[in-house]
């Protein structure tokens, strides 16, 4: 049963208590402040008792607000009037608008939640000058406020700690220090951190999990509190602010213009992690990735590789008989014969070179469709090189840094002509090539994202919020345009996996680092961030092949979306037992596996990766479970979690083939015989209980 519902009590000082599922947040605006009231996981309102509500008190936070921005160097986070607040409820969710207005400048700022059912809701804001001036925002924290206060408390954090390329997922726990922490992404640390936290209270079990749909510089910040007062006792207070950071101002409101911010996605639940994933994954599902799953089990190949028309043939020859069912061309098609590793010159040609596909691309695709595969194409849209001719004409797209230097290639799609010319030239790409599938890279550093610009009102504004605007814009766009043609995101990696770039599509890469061990521990964090359909990993390419087994190769891919790299170079007969093994598999991913990943329950049974990593999907009474040593021998004993005690299962061993029966509750053993070795776990409940 699901159940979402705004709880409105209006007054002089009105409150709205969002309910969804089990999950209660409330907020107050209080004396013209919109306040945070804090939660509840059990289904409660915090004013339960009427004459005693359990809300924190705002007079114990600096920052006590639910919001918060700074324009023209003033907190317009209070001194607010309310003007309207209204819900529209469907079958699917609710839509709540808060509607206020400042005292303090000429502003209006609607507040929208949206509830869905899951322990996790959605928040914006749109801020709209009502004045003939221009606005400077400066500061823009789009959801914070009190969580908790109560007499002793001890709290850990769970996020990526790494933000380097290559490093994406790396997923830790820490003990919440006593003082203010905070998680960066893009601004003051690099651009491969998805902005995501998980925040525990030890001693209640209370879990809180947020995610900002942002593509540029974001960050978390956590205010630990311990009071101590000999008069009044102990008092532990927990705030948080989920912000966009920048240079300021990051965004100058024209006259009578009004802007939508990031969404923050953010939720509660009394349990564990993966409670607290399932019901992230839940809501993701529902109310942000609304494009269906395509799970196509995906190929291709790039400047590794010659590129020439009979290489490709090759190798599209090679990822039929694997049961690929896309094939995709990656970057290098624009470069002449001989410079496929230096494509970056060539980005934004947009253009097959002439000599390597004397006869187009079209040659290609029509071959991959007579082999039963869709054709796919690499293209960098959002970053321009010095044989591109929009280079030479269009100098002024290209945007300068705070020190004075023009970006290399960094596209201003800011600049309205310049987004324009970036969506007719993908729309064009799409229906010359009679692409089925759209692969959307971005190997721009982070420092590009923060250039200013002159508004034409005598202020500069840093283009980091308007441009993220444009590319989320184009790509909405683009979608609507060609609704049946997949779009597959990369960003040099996993750059740019936050789900306000994720909203319109397919799925994405999470990163281009493929050797164990640490591509299973990108696998394993990844999966906690978006549901693991949307998580694309690699077989055999980009260096897969240099440690490890076959299996564990293949197996890391296998509870996601799996793409395919070939095995050996296009002159070589692929080695049969190899080839064998990657069919068994392929089809045991296409029978068992994809159909139970959309809408699955995954289960990191190791969150932290080490010396070992376990990972499970579940779904309806089918499962799969990847098991992996990663430093030396082990043998493990493993519950899959998605069994049901008293309930009987067939499993089988995917390395030995052994097939039996076991009850929900029972623990297999399973040995894995030397590091980067592995073994896939099958199960489904019995017909008969």
């Amino acid at each position: 049963m699901e159940y979402f519902d705004v709880f409105y009590q209006p007054g002089e000082n009105p409150v709205f208590c969002y309910r969804s599922g089990l999950t209660v947040y409330e907020e107050q605006l209080l004396n013209g402040a919109l306040v945070s009231g804090g939660w509840n996981t059990a289904g409660y309102p915090l004013n339960v008792l009427s004459n005693c509500p359990s809300r924190v008190d705002p007079k114990d936070f600096a920052e006590p607000f639910a919001f918060n921005l700074e324009v023209n160097g003033q907190c317009v986070a209070y001194d607010l009037n309310f003007i309207d607040f209204s819900v529209e409820k469907s079958a699917k969710n609710l839509h709540a608008v808060l509607i206020l207005e400042s005292n303090l400048l000429p502003l209006r700022m609607k507040v929208h939640t949206l509830l869905d059912g899951t322990a996790m809701f959605t928040r914006w804001l749109e801020v709209e000058n009502l004045s003939e001036q221009p606005l400077n925002i400066s500061r823009m924290v789009l959801l914070g406020g009190g969580l908790e206060s109560r007499s002793e408390s001890s709290y850990s954090i769970g996020y990526f700690e790494r933000d380097e390329w290559g490093k994406e997922g790396q997923f830790t726990w820490k003990p919440l220090q006593p003082d203010l922490t905070v998680i960066d992404r893009a601004f003051y640390r690099q651009r491969y951190r998805h902005p995501l936290i998980f925040l525990r209270n030890e001693q209640t079990g209370t879990l809180w999990f947020a995610q900002i749909g942002w593509s540029g510089g974001c960050r978390f910040a956590l205010d630990y509190h311990q009071v101590r007062d000999c008069r009044k006792g102990a008092k532990d207070l927990l705030s948080f602010s989920a912000e966009l950071n920048g240079y300021a101002p990051l965004l100058v409101l024209r006259p009578g213009e009004c802007f939508a911010l990031p969404e923050v996605h953010m939720g509660a639940v009394q349990g564990d992690l993966d409670l607290a994933v399932h019901e992230m994954h839940h809501h993701i599902r529902r109310s942000v990735l609304s494009l269906p799953a395509d799970c196509l089990v995906g190929a291709g190949m790039g400047a590794e590789h010659d590129m020439s028309v009979e290489t490709s043939k090759a190798f599209i020859d090679q990822f039929a008989a694997m049961g690929a069912e896309v094939f995709i061309i990656d970057a290098g098609w624009e470069c002449p014969p001989g410079k496929e590793m230096q494509w970056g010159p060539y980005n934004g040609r947009n253009v097959p070179d002439s000599e390597r596909y004397p006869n187009g691309l079209g040659e290609l695709s029509d071959y991959c469709h007579q082999k039963g595969l869709k054709f796919g194409l690499w293209v960098e849209m959002e970053r321009l090189g010095k044989e591109a001719p929009a280079w030479r004409e269009h100098p002024e797209w290209r945007s300068r840094n705070v020190l004075g230097e023009q970006d290399a290639g960094y596209l201003d799609l800011a600049i309205p002509e310049a987004a324009a010319w970036a969506e007719e030239e993908l729309a064009r790409i799409i229906a010359a090539y009679q692409l089925d599938l759209l692969r959307v890279d971005y190997n721009c550093g982070s420092s590009s994202y923060f250039a200013m610009e002159d508004t034409g009102a005598g202020v500069r504004e840093c283009i980091s919020v308007r441009q993220f605007n444009a590319v989320y814009n184009l790509y909405r766009n683009l979608k609507k345009r060609f609704p049946h043609v997949i779009f597959e995101n990369c960003a040099g990696g996993g750059g740019r996996t936050d789900l306000g770039m994720m909203k319109h599509f397919d799925h994405t890469w999470v990163s281009d680092w493929q050797k164990m061990p640490r591509s299973v521990s990108i696998t394993n964090g990844m999966t906690m961030a978006l549901p693991p359909e949307r998580v694309d990993r690699l077989f055999a390419g980009m260096g897969c092949h240099e440690a490890g087994r076959l299996d564990a190769h293949l197996r890391n891919t296998m509870l996601g979306h799996v793409s395919l790299n070939v095995i050996a170079p296009a002159a070589a007969e692929p080695n049969p037992v190899q080839m064998a093994f990657i069919q068994h598999s392929v089809q045991v991913y296409k029978d068992f596996i994809r159909p139970i990943l959309p809408g699955c329950n995954i289960y990191h049974h190791t969150p932290e990766v080490t010396d070992t990593a376990v990972l499970e999907i579940e779904k309806e009474g089918k499962g799969a479970l990847t098991a992996f040593a990663l430093a030396g021998q082990q043998t493990l004993t493993v519950r899959c979690r998605g069994m049901i005690p008293g309930k009987k299962y067939r499993v089988t061993l995917d390395n030995t083939g052994a097939s039996f029966a076991v009850d929900g509750g029972e623990s297999l053993t399973l040995s894995l015989p030397a590091s980067m070795t592995s073994e896939l776990v099958l199960y489904s409940q019995s017909v008969d209980t």
